[in-house]
C-alpha cells in the first residue's frame, strides 16, 4: 500500500465513487499501453528490504515510528506491525555494477537504520519470520497506529469475520486460533522488482512464474513460528492464512486466496491480471485522493492511477505487476514476493540475481514458456518448494522430472549465468552471487536448514526459549559479517551472552508434548502409561478437550495396592476432581508460589477451560540447572 492516503470504504456512495475510479483507471492504462507510452529502451531493477526490530533479548521491539523519526530518512516507510519497517531502494539500470551497488545501498541504509535503532536501546535484524516471536506480539496492540493499517484490519476483519485459524504442520505441528490479522506482520522479505516493457509483459510474467519455485527452494529462510518447526519456507503459507478474507463453507465452491499464485498463464497482457483481482476480490480499502485520469492524459500528463494501486496493494500475488511513474513516463515492474528477508545481504543479492538471471536467460530461449509447461507443475512446483526446499522434486520443461538440487546445478545456473551476461553484469558480479547459489546449493544449507540443525541441537540442552534466542543471536551476530549462509556454523547457546527469559512467564517454561487419559479408562492403563513415558502426572480431559481432573502416581500407587484384586478401577472414580491450575501468561515465580503452598508437584496449565500444557518439578529443575550452569560460567 505504501503511502497512498486510504481509507475504510465506509458507505454505499464512497465505494461507488471508488469503483467508477478503479474501472476509469483501468480504461486508461488500456489506452496508455495501446499507444505505447510507456518507457522503452531501459531496464531497470529495484527492492524493498523489510526488517524487525528487535531488543536487546532478540524479541520484537515495537519502536518503528521512533526509530523512523529518529532515522529521519526518507528512503524508510512502516509496515503493519510496530516492529517492522521497510526501507526501498533506489531503482538502477540493469547493467554492469547494478547488483554489487545495490548490495552496497542496503548495507549503508541498515547501517545508519541501525544507529537510530541503537538509541532506543534496539537493533535490527533480517529475518523471514523472527524465530523469537510470540504469539502476544502479534496482537493488535502492536498495529502501526496510521489509518491505512487500521483500515486495513477493520476491512479484512469485516470481510472474514473475529476469528483467523491457523493450521500448519512440518516436523511440528501448530493450530490455533486468534482475532486478529496482524499474524501477517509476522513476515518479513526481500522484494525484487524487474522493469519490462508492456509488449514483453506476459513473457516475462510466465517466466517470472515458472522460475520462482527454484530460486524459493534455494533460498527458504522462514522455518519456525512460535518454536514450531513447520514448511521450509513458513512465510507462504502464514501469509495467505492470515489475511484470507473467505469464509468455510460446506459446499464445493472455489473461492481464490487474496494472497494466490495465480490460476492460470497469462496469455494477452498486463491487463488481465487487473480486471482478474477487481473481478474476484472486493475492494477493501478507498482513497481521499481524486485523480481524472482522462483529463490528465488530454493534457499530456501521466496518471498515478491511485485506485488501481490501491486495490492491487490488497492483492497479494506471489509474482505482482505493478505500475509506476518517474519523471512523468510510466512504467510497468514484476515484484518477486517470495524472498524472505535475510540470512544476510549477500544471500538476498545472490536470490535476487539468480531470480533475474534466469529470467533473463529463459526469456533468450523461450518465446512462450505456456508451450512447454503444465501451469499446474509451476504451481505445485512452487507450493512443493515452500514446503520442502531443497528436498523438492520438480517437474519441470516438458514435464521433465528433476530434484531441486540437480535442477539448479545442471540447467538454471548456467542459465542464470547467460542471462545475466545478456545484460552485461559484471563478471565478477556474475562470479560472487551465482557462487553463493552454487555454495549453497551443493552444501544444501540454506537459511531454513540452518536454523533447523541448530534447533535440533541445541533444544537437547536447553529449553525452547533458550535455543530461539540462541537462533537468533548467531543469525544477528553473521548478517553483521555479511557472511553467506552456507559458511555459517551451527549457533550455539554461548552465542547469547546473558539471556533473560521473558517476564519468566509460565508458557515459556512449561511442557506442551502431553500425554492425557479420559475418566473411564482403567488405572491399570495408567500406571502402564505412566511407566511406559517416565511421568508422574496426568490430566484428566473428557471429549471436548476440557480439563476436568489429575491422576499423580502416588494415586495409582495407593490404588492399586488397596484395592488388589477388586474388580477395575476407572480413572474417573479416583482422580482429584477439581486440581490446582495455572494460566499461560502467570509467571514461573507465581507457580512456584503455589506449589509451595498448595504442597504439590504440578500445574495444569489451562486457557479458557482447555489444557495447554504442564509444568512440575522438572521443569523447574530444568530452569535452576541452566542458570547455574551460565552463573558458572560468569
Amino acid at each position: 500500500m505504501g503511502d497512498l492516503n486510504v481509507t475504510l470504504a465506509s458507505s454505499d456512495e464512497q465505494l461507488k465513487t471508488f469503483m467508477r475510479n478503479l474501472l476509469d483507471d483501468i480504461e486508461a492504462l488500456d489506452y496508455m499501453i495501446s499507444h505505447d507510452l510507456f518507457e522503452e529502451d531501459i531496464t531497470r531493477i529495484g527492492a524493498e528490504q523489510e526488517l524487525c526490530l528487535i531488543d536487546r533479548q532478540y524479541r520484537p521491539a515495537p519502536y518503528n515510528l521512533e526509530v523512523l523519526e529518529r532515522s529521519d530518512a526518507g528512503y524508510c516507510t512502516t509496515e503493519l506491525a510496530k516492529f517492522n519497517f521497510e526501507i526501498n531502494l533506489d531503482p538502477m539500470v540493469f547493467k554492469g555494477s547494478a547488483l554489487s551497488d545495490m548490495e552496497q545501498q542496503i548495507l549503508n541504509r541498515l547501517a545508519d537504520v541501525e544507529k537510530a535503532a541503537a538509541t532506543f536501546d534496539s537493533d535490527i535484524i533480517l529475518a523471514g519470520i523472527l524465530p523469537t516471536i510470540r504469539k502476544f506480539d502479534v496482537e493488535l496492540d502492536n498495529l502501526t497506529p496510521l489509518e491505512r493499517y487500521k483500515a486495513l484490519v477493520s476491512a479484512i476483519q469485516r470481510l472474514r469475520g473475529g476469528v483467523f485459524e491457523l493450521r500448519l504442520s512440518g516436523i511440528d505441528e501448530l493450530s490455533f486460533k486468534t482475532d486478529s490479522p496482524l499474524l501477517e506482520a509476522a513476515n518479513t522479505g526481500f522484494q525484487v522488482h524487474l522493469q519490462v516493457h508492456p509488449s514483453e509483459f506476459v513473457k516475462y510474467y510466465n517466466i517470472a512464474q515458472a522460475v520462482t519455485a527454484p530460486v524459493l527452494a534455494v533460498s527458504t529462510n522462514s522455518p519456525m513460528l512460535f518454536g514450531k518447526r513447520l514448511w521450509k519456507e513458513t512465510r507462504i503459507a502464514l501469509f495467505q492464512q492470515s489475511v484470507d478474507t473467505r469464509k468455510t463453507s460446506e459446499h464445493l465452491r472455489e473461492r481464490s486466496p487474496r494472497v494466490t499464485f495465480g490460476n492460470d498463464w497469462l496469455h494477452d497482457s498486463i491487463l488481465e491480471i487487473y480486471k482478474e483481482d477487481v473481478s474476484r476480490f472486493r475492494v477493501l480499502l478507498s482513497s481521499k485522493e481524486r485523480e481524472d485520469v482522462f483529463a490528465k492524459l488530454e493534457r499530456g500528463e501521466t496518471p498515478k492511477l491511485s485506485a488501481l494501486q490501491i486495490h492491487n496493494g490488497t492483492v497479494y500475488r506471489w509474482n505482482r505487476a505493478c505500475y509506476g511513474v518517474s519523471k512523468n513516463v510510466p512504467h510497468l515492474r514484476i515484484e518477486n514476493r517470495v524472498l524472505g528477508s535475510g540470512p544476510t545481504v549477500a544471500d538476498e543479492m545472490a536470490s535476487a540475481a539468480f531470480w533475474l538471471g534466469m529470467i533473463k536467460g529463459m526469456a533468450n530461449h523461450y518465446d512462450d514458456i505456456a508451450r512447454v509447461m503444465d501451469f499446474d507443475h509451476a504451481k505445485n512446483n512452487f507450493f512443493a518448494a515452500a514446503r520442502h526446499g531443497l528436498d523438492t522434486h520438480f517437474r519441470w520443461i516438458n514435464g521433465e522430472r528433476y530434484s531441486a538440487s540437480e535442477l539448479i546445478r545442471e540447467e538454471l545456473l548456467p542459465l542464470a549465468r547467460a542471462g545475466l551476461r545478456s545484460m552485461e553484469i559484471d563478471e565478477k558480479d556474475i562470479d560472487r552471487y551465482l557462487g553463493i547459489i552454487e555454495a549453497r546449493n551443493s552444501s544444501r544449507q540454506t537459511g531454513a536448514d540452518w536454523q533447523l540443525d541448530s534447533y535440533s541441537e541445541l533444544i537437547r540442552i536447553g529449553t525452547r526459549d533458550e535455543v530461539i534466542t540462541a537462533i537468533s543471536a548467531s543469525m544477528l551476530k553473521n548478517q553483521k559479517k555479511n557472511i553467506p549462509v552456507h559458511l555459517w556454523e551451527p549457533a550455539s547457546l554461548s552465542d547469547v551472552e546473558d539471556w533473560k527469559p521473558y517476564a519468566l512467564l509460565v508458557e515459556e517454561f512449561m511442557s506442551t508434548d502431553l500425554y492425557t487419559v479420559q475418566p473411564s479408562d482403567i488405572l491399570e492403563f495408567v500406571a502402564e502409561m505412566m511407566d511406559w513415558r517416565k511421568i508422574r502426572y496426568m490430566p484428566v480431559e473428557d471429549d471436548d478437550n476440557n480439563l476436568i481432573g489429575l491422576i499423580t502416581s502416588r494415586i495409582v500407587l495407593r490404588q492399586m495396592i488397596k484395592r488388589k484384586g477388586e474388580s477395575l478401577i476407572s480413572v474417573g472414580e479416583v482422580m482429584i476432581d477439581e486440581p490446582i491450575t495455572i494460566s499461560p501468561e502467570a509467571t514461573i515465580v507465581d507457580a512456584m508460589n503455589i506449589m509451595e503452598k498448595e504442597n504439590i508437584g504440578c500445574l495444569p496449565v489451562v486457557k479458557n477451560h482447555k489444557l495447554i500444557g504442564i509444568i512440575t518439578e522438572q521443569n523447574f529443575l530444568h530452569i535452576t540447572r541452566r542458570l547455574i550452569t551460565r552463573l558458572s560460567k560468569g
